[in-house]
Parts: C-alpha cells; structure tokens; sequence
C-alpha cells in the first residue's frame, strides 16, 4: 500500500502545498504534520492587524478546519518531527508512531533568531512568529506601557508603530546605523526614521545591548551604561531557516533547504518550500531564501502542482510589504548595492517610486503608497529588458504604456 506524501511543517506553505496536491488531482494518501496545535495560518497579520486591533480574534487560516477532512488530508496538530530517516523513507516524531512517505515536503519555515545575551529569556521578552505571541504580547499593549524594541527590521517597526497607536511609549534599539538595512536602500531607510521619530518614537541606532536583568518588569542594558525598563520588550532581529531535519538526514543545506527551480532538494524523494527553503531562481541566475508571504504560498504551489504530475518552474520576482502608521510600503525584486537610483514622485510626501536600474535592466523597485505603479513595475522586471531612466521618473509617461512597448519590444523575435 503506498504510503502516499507527508508534508513536514503545518505553516502557510505546509497548508499552500496540500491544497495544491488535492487541487491537481492528487489522489493518494495525503498527511500534514504540524508542530503548533494551528491549523495553517498566515502570518503577515501577527505584526500588524492583531497588534493594532487588540480587540480582533481575525485569523487567516489557509483552510477552515472542515475542509481537511472533506479532502481526505490526515492532520497531526502538535507533532514535533525529529528526524527523517531517508533509507527507510520514515518521518521520527518526539511522540508517536513513525510515519512513513513515498515523498516528503519539508514546509518547517524559520525560528525567530534570539538574542545572545544575558536574560535573552526574560519572561517579558518576545518574538513575534505565532498566533500565542502576538496575543500575548498584544496584552501588554496598553496606554502608557514602555515598549522597547530590539532590532529596527520590519518585525521590529511594525510592532513599534503598532505600540505608538495604542499610546505606548516606544524606543527601537539597532545595532546598525540605519534601520531595515537588510531590505531597503539608505533613502527609504532616513523616511522611515524620521516617520517614527515623528511619531514620538525614541529610536537609537548604532547601539550594543549587552543584557536584560529585572524581575517585575524587564531592564535593558547599553554598552555605554544607558539602560531602560520595560514592560514588554519586542525581540525583532531575523529569524533562521528551521532545515535541521534536511541537514541531520545529509540533504544538502546552505541557510536553507536547496532546492532546484521546481522545488526538489538533493534528495528526489524530498521538496521544500518557504520560508526554509533556498531555491534556484532562473529570473535572477541565483539561489536565493525568500522570507515572505509571497514566496510561502507560491512555491508551496508549485511544489504540489509537481507532486501531483505537473511540470511547474517557480520563477517569480521576489515581493513585499509592510504597513506602518497608515503607509504602504511595497518592494519588488531585491534591492542592489551600487545600483542607479531612479525617483517616480514624492518620497518624503510617502508617495512616490524609487527604481533600481543595474546594467539598464529595472531590478528592484520601491514604492510608499503607490500599489497599482508597484505592481506594473513587477512586470517589467520580469520581462529583462533595456529601460529607459528618464521615461521611468517622468509622472506624466504612464508605467502602463511603459510595461506594453517593453512587452512588446521583448516579443520581437531574434534573428
């Protein structure tokens, strides 16, 4: 009897990759092993929604919970997997029986990474990667409550903002000397200073917090001997791949799962997806480990479309978001050191484009309330082709009519 294909990992992908199974005509046994006691649900709304309405229980399962039974989908809630043993095709979990696969997709995501620091495990510190976490720290969210932040990522000033709404006292510490540094270009990351500083926002960059002590409320220590209490204190400096498993069972890793464009790690009986895995891109000639909602649903799609017969390259131009005080902020593509930087708009006025053009190819773009323009913008980076910098910053040549004579131009064949 064939044991069928067992998805490791119950998040947004895990939950993405077996309704793609089922939707693609995937007959066979069908089993999702999930840590959490959740059904899959996605995450973006942890640090945003839940934290700015205190009062809403909104969850976006992926699935209500009927349609798993309906579909013949056997969920385990509250299975920790500890190991794969490859040779006898069997998933070992901390508590009970082993479960055996015909193929395996690992969908465990990533760990939010801790602090490394004395009291890195104070009862008031937390990290915002489950529905627990946010309703628990949402709890502490109250008028007047100190609220220190560490890390100046968007986990970290999403909460913040979201703290500031609730009429919190807030201080953000990096440790760089700008904030979102990983995502966004130095001119995005000054807007977004000055926006929460004027917020009310006590925001500290360039600084080296060497420990947490206290009991009733939480104290945050400075290398210079600066320190602050805290109510609750938002831990917010990336997270790590969860590919222990792969790594453990000698399936290659590399800051993630390695997977080829459709989804298979070095072993051909094992796929991943997400947050976990670091996939081969053919849009941008690179492997690359994506963190975002995006890239959790779609590759998990692929995957399943494959597991289920199909012929799927995931090849899509990276994207983002972020939401705070009211601004929307979209990226598209990856952002690129030494690239020319080409303004659409108003940035300081939080409206407006900002591209980036490498070797006169569109590669990333940024946008602050511009969500239809970001969105064409994605499509022309996705066709490869010569821009032109000049008609890009001109407001009155419409990115429309841009993306058609490029689509166009793309579309003459080469003799």
């Amino acid at each position: 009897m064939s044991a069928g294909i067992v998805v490791i990992g119950a998040g947004q992908a895990g939950g993405r990759a077996v309704e793609a199974l089922r939707a693609n005509g995937y007959t066979g046994g069908v089993t999702l092993i999930g840590a959490e006691p959740h059904l899959p649900y996605q995450r973006p709304p942890l640090s945003k929604e839940m934290l700015l309405d205190t009062a809403s229980e909104r969850i976006d399962w992926v699935r209500p919970a009927g349609w798993y039974e309906a579909q013949n989908v056997v969920v385990q809630l509250g299975s920790e997997a500890v190991r794969i043993d490859r040779e006898a095709k069997r998933v070992m979990l901390r508590h009970g029986a082993p479960i055996d696969y015909d193929q395996l997709v690992i969908t465990t995501g990533a760990a939010a990474r801790q602090l490394s620091i004395t009291g890195f495990d104070h009862p008031r510190c937390f990290t915002i990667r489950t529905l627990e976490d946010s309703r628990a720290l949402r709890r502490l969210m109250v008028d007047g409550a100190r609220i220190v932040v560490i890390g100046a990522g968007f986990i970290g000033l999403e909460a913040a903002a979201a703290a500031r709404s609730h009429g919190c006292r807030v201080t953000v510490l990096e440790q760089g000397p700008r904030v979102m540094a990983r995502g966004v270009p130095a001119c995005i990351s000054e807007i977004y200073q000055r926006l929460h500083r004027q917020h009310g926002v006590d925001l500290r960059l360039d600084v080296r917090i060497t420990a947490i002590t206290g009991e009733d409320v939480a104290c945050v220590h400075l290398a210079d001997g600066t320190y602050f209490d805290a109510d609750a204190v938002v831990v917010g400096i990336g997270v790590v791949p969860r590919d222990e498993l792969a790594s453990d069972a000698g399936i290659v890793v590399d800051n993630g799962i390695v997977t080829d464009d459709h989804g298979r790690s070095s072993d051909p009986l094992v796929w991943a997806a997400g947050d976990v895995s670091r996939h081969w891109n053919p849009l941008l000639g690179r492997t690359v480990r994506l963190e975002s909602w995006q890239n959790a649903q779609n590759q998990a799609i692929a995957v399943g479309r494959n597991l289920a017969g199909h012929d799927t390259i995931y090849a899509e131009v990276p994207w983002f978001w972020s939401d705070q005080y009211g601004i929307n902020l979209q990226i598209t593509g990856i952002p690129t050191p030494g690239a020319v930087e080409v303004v659409r708009g108003d940035l300081d006025a939080m409206s407006g484009l900002l591209f980036e053009v490498v070797d006169n190819r569109l590669r990333c773009a940024i946008g602050l309330n511009a969500a239809r323009d970001l969105r064409l913008a994605k499509q022309i980076i996705g066709l490869d082709v010569d821009v032109d910098p000049e008609a890009l910053a001109d407001p009155a040549v419409k990115l429309v009519d841009l993306y058609r004579a490029m689509k166009s131009r793309s579309e003459i064949p080469t003799t």
